[in-house]
């Protein structure tokens, strides 16, 4: 770009996910919970993964992954 050109800025965010987020969203609580009980299953998961090869991708994250598909993909009722 040539010149000075002072809208640029505004093409770049400096907030992070957490700060987009608003404090009372209902997933809150539940990721939450979701990280205490995959904290409580690391060692099942590291008996299940072998050391050797490439590093496959983190069950926990896996695992997130599906929830949210599940949490958003129900039919509402309305």
């Amino acid at each position: 770009m040539r010149g000075l050109d002072l809208k640029q800025n505004e093409l770049f965010s400096y907030t992070t996910l957490e700060q987009r987020i608003p404090n009372d969203h209902p997933l809150r609580p539940l990721r939450e919970l979701v990280d205490t009980v995959l904290a409580s299953m690391d060692q099942a998961f590291d008996g299940l993964y072998s050391t050797l090869g490439r590093a496959s991708i983190a069950p926990e994250r896996l695992l997130r992954a599906s929830l949210l598909q599940v949490i958003y993909t129900l039919r509402s009722e309305r």
